[in-house]
């Protein structure tokens, strides 16, 4: 017996990583798991193959990471969040286990391309921008930091949406991801939690005189786990993304079955099983609020179990909980486990309230990822109560002492009171989940410096007075292994040449690059890694959407969800000023630019969908004008994903952060552009700020209103037709949208838009536009010399080391957490 089978570990020694070993394996795995030979074998096959032979070598490292937290008795974080938008898994999880090549000779030597083979992989649809991309990006290195974290979501079934654009129009399509499985995850049908709906509360008092609450006739659903690996980057550890599946309470019902009414048998189960069934269902009616309601305590319930049900194993005493495990809620969708915390101490384990509270409180954090007031969720009491009654109560109490302290403490003050209730009472009564939230955490976070301030000082100022310390700041981050290493292979090449590769875990490290910003040679070497990303994408740009491109144009890029804050549309009017300067006889003054947009608008949000509409309009008449030629080219890439931002990013240039000041909470889409070497045009915004405070202000293009200049026009009174009548420039877009120029077929198409701008422009679009103009002509002066241009992008890559999300998690364990690496190797 060998030494490890003598401590009763597995012996998982087979699984090398040399080619041979590999080839072994893809062998094995294409038999005895696919069913196929190498005659009948799809590509698809093949990918699964591969796939099922990388996990392979992921479970060794996974069971014995497990295995030392436990060993360790180590403090774990759980992240809560309805979304983790991982992307694909096959390359990010060759590359974090250091045999991206041996795998790639394996699989050359067999007859096959892994560069093929990976672009099978459905990208996984478990989230829709920003929010789920950071959870996933926070994953990644919580286990490249050997921090014990489990990542805690829904198995969605479907996606958001596939996006198609049909003559012009974006339509919506189910994103069935897991239509041909899901290799990486594992079903855990053992581990199976039982969710409650709706019934009624019983309550009676014991002998002792206590109140005690009963939540019976309830409607039941189970929570069935899925466990996928999380690799950190050639550590060895191997963490944990648990995401529920739910399952009908019973397969079907044994008397309609035995009546004849097949229908009737599976409704209940298949009514149970929606909960998990799509992303984010349309919200706009009644039936679609209460889902996604349920989906939210759904995820939440089963997590919280899940978590004591761990914590128990091993520990009698619950009042440690706060000792060894931290919660964070990824924005207000999981704050129901503020309620639901309560009601498992409360209820289930006879805790007095006063100790249950405090056990809560020192558990869980919360992070804020929006400044809009209508952003910020809020529930009807009334669905609220029919749905989860107990949990209504139990907040009602929590906010009844709450109040009671705030009143203590500032007597007489009514108005203070109704701000910082987490009930609304302006109409119909709502329950604020971000109060609810922020009253239940021991921290909360902003996402950027200035967003942090914000928060302070405008939505939760109350708060902030009454807790002056919770609210701290933690900048986002990105991963520099999927966003550099992976996404720009070349370019990381060329950066590892230079300064080492200590950069891929310590980005700080990149700050060695300042000086080649100077070197000629590496300039060359760095504008010709730019040039061929941007090959790449123009031969991708001309097989899937058959638009021809100039590489050696400008490449100007704004890739983000479609909302009027973000303002697509400002963008769009700076287009239209293009095309018209070049048909007025200026093309010689300007730069070739390919403008690039991607980007989903929410199936219900009309005016973000006439948004897209409007680019594909503009693009179809300007990309087939002769008078443009090839100066000007507009390119839609429908259906953004983490895929698609793969092509992009690396080959961008010029990186469009252009949202209303005081609106972006921080961003992230800015750091990875950034970090790829393109030059940001963008507001004094989100993370732009500090974005802007790391590579100088020399090497950024800073445009517009400041958050106070945006406060203090709306104070004086902001009238659109001011900007309008100071530019002719401006009128002569703003007709040509309005006239149908780029709508022949519908001239009227845009009036809504335009009568909104110019009636309102709540988003400054007009207001900003003379500045933004002006803005892009600098841009164009410094892309005319490349020389400068190049020293410019070398010197944003360089300074973008405190982006990195290693260093946003090492401020999560020490500010927050309290959570300390467990290390099976060095953890530097």
């Amino acid at each position: 017996m060998d030494e490890k089978s003598e401590r009763g570990e597995i012996n998982f020694d087979h699984l090398d990583i040399d080619t041979e070993s590999i080839k072994r394996s893809l062998a094995n795995r294409l038999t005895y798991t696919v069913g196929k030979d190498q005659f009948t074998a799809t590509e698809r096959d093949w990918f699964h193959t591969t796939a099922y032979t990388v996990r392979d070598r992921l479970i060794e490292r996974w069971m014995e990471t497990m295995r030392s937290y436990y060993e360790k008795d180590a403090k774990r974080i759980y992240y809560l969040s309805l979304e983790f938008l991982i992307g694909r898994t096959l390359t990010n999880s060759l590359l974090n286990l250091d045999f991206h090549e041996p795998c790639r000779e394996a699989l050359q030597e067999m007859g096959y391309e892994l560069e093929r083979i990976r672009e099978i992989e459905d990208d996984a649809a478990l989230g829709n921008g920003g929010l789920g991309r950071l959870a996933a990006c926070f994953l990644d290195s919580m286990a490249t930091l050997c921090l014990p974290g489990y990542g805690y979501g829904i198995r969605y079934e479907y996606g958001m949406f596939k996006q198609q654009i049909r003559n012009g129009w974006q339509v919506e399509h189910p994103e069935n991801w897991l239509r041909y499985g899901n290799p990486w995850e594992y079903a855990r049908p053992e581990v199976l939690f039982n969710v409650k709906f709706k019934g009624r509360v019983v309550q009676y008092k014991d002998e002792e005189g206590r109140n005690h609450h009963h939540w019976i006739d309830t409607e039941e659903v189970m929570a069935m786990a899925y466990d996928t690996p999380i690799p950190g980057y050639k550590n060895d550890s191997v963490n944990n993304m648990r995401l529920w599946s739910a399952k009908g309470s019973r397969d079907f019902d044994l008397n309609y079955f035995n009546q004849g009414d097949y229908i009737m048998a599976v409704e209940e189960k298949n009514i149970s099983e929606n909960l998990s069934r799509v992303l984010y269902p349309n919200d706009t009616t009644v039936m679609g609020r209460e889902l996604r309601l349920q989906q939210e305590y759904f995820f939440v319930s089963a997590s919280l179990q899940d978590i004591l049900f761990r914590f128990q194993k091993h520990h009698d005493n619950i009042t440690e909980l706060p000792d060894k495990v931290a919660v964070q809620l990824n924005d207000t969708h999981p704050a129901i486990a503020v309620p639901e915390m309560m009601h498992l101490l409360v209820d289930h384990h006879q805790l007095e309230w006063k100790e249950a509270w405090s056990i809560t409180t020192r558990t869980f954090s919360y992070t804020n990822h929006t400044l809009l007031p209508e952003a910020l969720e809020t529930w009807p009491v009334a669905l609220f109560g029919r749905m989860l009654p107990r949990h209504l109560q139990i907040i009602q109490e929590i906010n009844r002492r709450f109040l009671n302290d705030v009143m203590h403490t500032h007597p007489g003050d009514a108005g203070l009171l109704s701000r910082m209730s987490i009930f609304s009472e302006d109409g119909e009564q709502h329950i604020r989940m971000a109060h609810l939230a922020i009253v239940g955490s021991h921290h909360v976070n902003g996402v950027a410096a200035l967003h942090t301030e914000l928060m302070k000082e405008t939505i939760f100022a109350d708060f902030h007075s009454f807790y002056p310390e919770k609210i701290i700041n933690i900048t986002n981050g990105i991963t520099p292994r999927r966003w550099l290493n992976q996404a720009n292979p070349q370019l990381s090449q060329l950066i590892t040449e230079m300064i080492g590769t200590k950069w891929t875990t310590h980005l700080d490290e990149l700050k060695k690059l300042e000086p080649f910003a100077e070197d000629a040679e590496f300039r060359r070497r760095f504008h010709a890694v730019k040039q061929a990303n941007k090959k790449r994408l123009v031969e991708l740009i001309k097989q899937h959407l058959e638009i021809e491109v100039r590489t050696d144009s400008l490449f100007d890029v704004q890739i983000k969800r479609i909302h009027e804050y973000k303002r697509q549309l400002l963008n769009l009017l700076h287009v239209v000023t293009l095309y018209n300067r070049i048909r007025s006889g200026q093309g010689d003054e300007i730069v070739p630019r390919t403008i690039i947009m991607s980007g989903k608008a929410a199936p219900g949000y009309a005016t973000a969908k006439l948004i897209i509409k409007l680019a594909n309009d503009i693009a179809d008449i300007i990309n087939h004008d002769p008078a443009v030629g090839d100066l000007l080219r507009v390119v839609f890439v429908p259906n953004y994903d983490v895929s698609t931002a793969l092509d992009i990013i690396p080959a961008a240039e010029l990186s469009e952060q252009i949202s209303t000041a005081g609106m972006e909470a921080s961003g992230t889409g800015n750091m990875k552009l950034a970090l790829n070497g393109a030059l940001t045009i963008g507001t004094l915004d989100g993370a732009n700020v500090e974005i802007r405070d790391e590579v100088g202000e020399e090497n950024i293009f800073i445009f517009g209103h400041t958050t106070d200049s945006v406060k203090q026009l709306r104070q004086q009174g902001y009238n659109p037709q001011q900007p309008i009548e100071a530019s002719k420039e401006l009128q002569q877009v703003l007709e040509m949208i309005d006239s149908g120029f780029f709508s022949p077929d519908d001239p009227t198409r845009y009036k809504p838009l335009l009568e909104t701008l110019r009636r309102e422009d709540h988003y400054l679009v007009l207001d900003d536009y003379a500045d933004y103009i002006a803005c892009q002509q600098r841009v164009e002066a410094l892309y005319r010399d490349s020389e400068a241009w190049d020293r410019s992008a070398i010197l944003n890559v360089a300074n973008m080391g405190h982006f990195s999300s290693d260093r946003s998690i090492r401020d999560y364990a020490e500010k927050i957490w309290g959570v300390k690496p467990v290390c099976r190797q060095s953890c530097d």
